[in-house]
């Protein structure tokens, strides 16, 4: 089952399948280590922006790019 990563909890988590956005949205995400595969932990997500644990290390998304993030749960 697939979603994006603002659909999911706190303590919930996924595989990267894919990203759909543009170019330049595709190539942050890439450059910030979201590459397909990659697991990723929701570590925060209610208000503001959404903050993962990918790699040990917690990132902050903005709802915007959060939303285009597209897991395989």
């Amino acid at each position: 089952m697939t979603k994006n990563l603002t659909s999911l909890g706190k303590g919930e988590g996924g595989r990267v399948n894919s990203i759909e956005a543009g170019r330049y949205a595709t190539k942050r995400l890439y450059e910030m280590g979201l590459n397909t595969g990659a697991l990723i932990k929701i570590i925060k997500n209610d208000s503001g922006p959404v903050i993962i644990s990918l790699n040990g290390n917690k990132v902050a998304l903005g709802r915007g790019l959060a939303q285009k993030v597209i897991l395989e749960v």
